[in-house]
């Protein structure tokens, strides 16, 4: 469980350091891939693992690449343009959009606890958001919206790299995950190059931020999160994981100054709520069909 809390806590900083890093998002979204790639590498090469997955799951591990590297692009800009506190909320919207996936795509029966979080979802994002829409600015709305896209592409990559982990063959999924940070590294270098932004990182500070970004949010956080999820209980795994968006928004208050309002933390408490109502449905299903 401490392997869990902890990794929580470190993915938690992760829109800190989009904050910290003076680059734009795209180039902060390249670099945690690339210098995250380079550390699963590292590790795979001291293990003495091979990186290149099974041929079968080579394109899959590809196409999440190609997902990967959306969600940031999304969510980096999200970050950027509302903070890290609700950015991050919005983002784990993915959990409900899981669920969802298995009731409306699988079949699924869906439970009371898919039925409860549909309501508290979307109330959660109306007092969220609601009450000030209408005198935001365009880039708070933008903001939102790119939120929302990013629970989208989030939910999306990990449903293909659940697959993709299942055809490599092997127990361990660091090597999917590598090919996935590289891949998604060449993916955002190449729309950084293509769109004239610079590669060039203007200060030590930012320079402390990416690496730090990439190495503890891409590797050791992930690490932890995904080999302490292989024994702990479903429930508890959903509970302990809402640290992480919750955790952003004290970190935007505590070094940013973000002022919420009542109704924001409400519907920051609703939502992270729906959240861990569809993060235990969906893993119930899975279970389910484990058994």
């Amino acid at each position: 469980m401490l392997r869990l809390v902890f990794g929580a806590f470190i993915i938690s900083l992760s829109p800190v350091f989009v904050k910290l890093a003076h680059v734009p998002a795209d180039v902060s979204a390249f670099y945690r891939m690339f210098f995250g790639g380079l550390g699963l590498w590292l590790g795979l090469r001291l293990r003495g693992v091979s990186l290149r997955p099974s041929g079968r799951a080579l394109p899959l591990a590809l196409a999440c690449a190609l997902l990967f590297g959306l969600d940031l692009m999304c969510w980096h800009r999200s970050v950027l343009y509302i903070g890290p506190g609700l950015a991050t909320v919005l983002g784990n919207f993915q959990a409900f959009l899981l669920a969802a996936h298995g009731v409306l795509v699988l079949r699924e029966r869906p439970g009371p606890r898919f039925l409860v979080s549909l309501p508290l979802a979307l109330a959660g994002l109306l007092l969220m958001v609601g009450p000030q829409w209408s005198q935001a600015p365009g880039d708070y709305r933008l903001g939102v919206l790119f939120g929302l896209l990013t629970a989208v592409w989030y939910a999306a990559f990990l449903l293909l790299l659940k697959r993709a982990a299942v055809r490599s063959g092997s127990p361990d999924p660091m090597s999917v995950m590598c090919v996935v940070s590289l891949g998604a590294a060449l993916f955002l270098g190449l729309e950084v190059g293509v769109t004239g932004q610079s590669f060039a990182i203007p200060d030590a500070q930012s320079w402390a931020a990416l690496l730090a970004y990439g190495l503890l949010g891409q590797v050791l956080g992930w690490v932890l999160i995904t080999t302490a999820m292989k024994t702990a209980r479903a429930a508890l795994v959903g509970l302990l994981l809402l640290t992480q968006p919750a955790l952003a928004c004290v970190w935007d208050v505590l070094f940013f100054h973000k002022p919420f309002t009542g109704p924001e933390l409400t519907g920051v408490a609703v939502a992270l709520a729906a959240i861990f109502l569809g993060a235990t449905a969906s893993a119930g299903k899975d279970r389910a069909r484990k058994s």
